[in-house]
């Protein structure tokens, strides 16, 4: 059946209704065929999101990618996420997306992010075996991490300020929370 972009109500969204919708700079994504729309970042966010970003990339073993959004992570036909950071094999890519979960995602809180982070995507990004999974509250500064294990996320860290996660999967890097909210 074609897709026509249009979605009558109590419909689930599916990953082709997400395709059929105009780009209007907003962040669109699924979850179990619920659509979220979310406004733009803050700067703050941004700020956190740059600092990790290139502590990631910098840090990086060969084979591996390091990403940021905007770019959908299929995960179901009726999940499609946007996670702040990913971090990928650069094999699993497709030319417009990856279309299998992230080995770690990382998303960073916003006052209208902060209950989906927590809780749908951190079950879905589980669901969909995805190993590692990070939350990073700018306001704190802190991080959250996450590690799957016999099919359940166990928290491996919790760390805030001064404090440094050192992580060795999915491959070693050191964390520090005010780090990526500091000043220049």
């Amino acid at each position: 059946m074609e897709s026509t972009g249009l979605v009558f109500v109590g419909e689930p969204f599916t990953r082709a209704d997400l395709e059929a919708m105009p780009d209007d700079g907003r962040r669109h994504e699924l979850i179990d065929g619920t659509l979220l729309v979310t406004p733009a970042p803050t700067p703050r966010h941004q700020r956190v999101s740059m600092r990790l970003s290139a502590l990631l990339y910098d840090t990086a073993t060969p084979g591996f990618e390091v990403l940021t959004a905007p770019l959908d992570v299929v995960l179901a036909d009726d999940t499609v996420v946007q996670p702040d950071l990913l971090v990928a094999r650069g094999d699993a890519f497709s030319d417009k997306d990856l279309p299998v979960a992230p080995l770690l995602a990382v998303e960073i809180l916003s006052p209208s992010t902060r209950l989906i982070d927590l809780n749908l995507k951190k079950a879905r990004y589980e669901l969909a075996g995805c190993p590692h999974y990070w939350v990073v509250d700018p306001q704190a500064p802190s991080l959250t991490a996450w590690a799957l294990r016999d099919g359940a996320y166990v928290e491996v860290a919790s760390v805030s300020g001064d404090e440094t996660y050192a992580a060795s999967e999915p491959f070693a890097v050191e964390v520090t929370p005010s780090a990526l909210v500091a000043d220049r």
